[in-house]
């Protein structure tokens, strides 16, 4: 895990319970199948999504066990897609380790991604979650798929406006921060406006973290962007920075290069320059700011507590990460 909840022992504490009942269940009696799958599992990341479940539950009546299995549930899932993605990007390195279709091949990874996914349904069994938390979660899912679907659909097209991109992560990313947030609070029994509440402080945040995410591959590190940008520029996935630039690309400068059959490091730095110029990351960073201070505003709007005060310094957090 990384050392992003170092400030917070009591979530770290907690999260890494939630990474036990991970490993628990990715046990098989397959020992290649565990040494394949261990390495991915145990790296972990921010875990932002179980966290995030927990924080909610803590507004309600919060029962361990069941919450921790829960958050576990969601984290499996996560990495499902996580697995999935890779195959899609060609990825080599996922958290610092090897992707597992980069070691194994893809037909082995989508196994994988597979297993994770039936294994985080049939978590879901193990407690007396309401029959509706079945029909979320797999709403959430088909909502993920859709969205990588469409990003699929709009690859390599240079006119694909804003409301399409932010259909395509409202989806992909926020559904799954939605779920997690409030199947956390509904399952801790706290009331229908509480709820929905989280509902939307789950949307904003997770709108947010992906405008970020996009607008990091153009403003981190040299080396990391140059990997990161390059590689999905190469795969026609344009995000919002390139998105906002290319409508401001009245010479098609940028248009020119994303043309070609193929385009170097040069290329790529060009083209970063380029939407700095036409105001790609300005832009973006605003619509970055419009989600998080929205996501702020239904955070003051919950009962004042520990939980609280923790959510908000996370959010906090988030925008200002570089990684």
């Amino acid at each position: 895990m990384s050392n992003f909840w170092i400030d917070y022992p009591q979530v770290l504490e907690e999260l890494t319970t939630v990474k036990s009942i991970i490993k628990k269940n990715i046990k098989t009696s397959e020992k290649h199948f565990e040494e394949s799958i261990a390495p991915f599992v145990e790296q972990g990341g921010k875990m932002l999504r179980p966290a995030f479940l927990l924080l909610a539950a803590k507004f309600g009546e919060y029962d361990e066990k069941k919450m921790y299995n829960l958050a576990a549930t969601i984290e499996m899932l996560h990495l499902a897609t996580l697995v999935h993605d890779d195959i899609i990007d060609d990825s080599e390195m996922r958290r610092g380790v090897e992707t597992i279709q980069s070691k194994y091949g893809k037909e082995y990874a989508v196994y994988v991604g597979d297993f994770l996914l039936c294994q985080s349904v049939n978590m879901i069994s193990k407690y007396d979650y309401k029959m509706d938390k079945m029909r979320k979660i797999s709403k959430a899912i088909r909502n993920i798929c859709m969205g990588e679907i469409r990003q699929y659909h709009f690859r390599y097209i240079r006119k694909v406006d804003i409301r399409k991109y932010i259909r395509i992560i409202s989806a992909k990313t926020a559904a799954l921060f939605v779920l997690s947030f409030s199947i956390g609070a509904e399952e801790a029994g706290c009331n229908e406006s509480i709820v929905r509440l989280f509902g939307r402080i789950g949307y904003n945040i997770g709108m947010a973290f992906q405008v970020i995410d996009d607008l990091l591959d153009y403003t981190g590190d040299t080396e990391k962007l140059g990997k990161s940008a390059q590689m999905d520029l190469k795969q026609g996935y344009y995000t919002l920075p390139i998105i906002f630039a290319l409508e401001e690309d009245k010479n098609r400068e940028i248009a020119n290069i994303l043309e070609k059959e193929s385009f170097d490091d040069d290329d790529v730095k060009k083209i970063i320059s380029l939407i700095k110029k036409y105001g790609g990351i300005e832009k973006t960073k605003k619509v970055a700011d419009r989600y998080t201070k929205r996501a702020f505003e239904n955070i003051d709007k919950l009962p004042d507590c520990e939980s609280k005060d923790i959510l908000k310094q996370i959010v906090e957090k988030l925008i200002h990460r570089n990684y």
